[in-house]
């Protein structure tokens, strides 16, 4: 289901926080930004008034949000989200090609096979490992 069309923000209005944690957007004065009452975060409003970006020194990307009316959705992809269906494809598919010939190779190449699989399957693990951290 595709999110509804963003709506321009009210400068003056209360919001719920994006972040989920139940906290509430509250307009600062004389500036076009809200503050959230419980996780302390700065929201600046775009100049197009229907996106907000979290001013943040954690991150080296302004995460933001598009305003629908009744919640917030994204306003950019989170290219993190693609990491772990990557990784579980990039672990699956050597095992579905790789076990039959495993097990139809004639001789003791099989310790060579599960050593590349092994060491296969770690690439997409390292990857999602560093796509989560923080």
């Amino acid at each position: 289901m595709r999110p509804q069309k963003a709506q321009k923000i009210d400068l003056n209005g209360e919001y719920p926080c994006p972040c989920r944690r139940r906290g509430r957007l509250i307009p600062i004065a004389l500036t076009d930004a809200f503050g959230c009452n419980r996780c302390q975060q700065i929201f600046v409003v775009n100049e197009n008034d229907n996106t907000i970006e979290q001013l943040s020194t954690h991150y080296s990307y302004k995460p933001a949000w598009r305003w629908t009316g009744k919640q917030w959705y994204r306003a950019y992809s989170n290219w993190k989200a693609h990491y772990l269906p990557l990784a579980l494809v990039m672990i699956l598919v050597p095992l579905v090609i790789w076990l039959p010939l495993a097990l139809h190779s004639p001789g003791s190449n099989i310790i060579i096979w599960a050593m590349v699989a092994v060491l296969l399957a770690m690439l997409p693990a390292l990857m999602v490992w560093l796509a989560y951290r923080r």
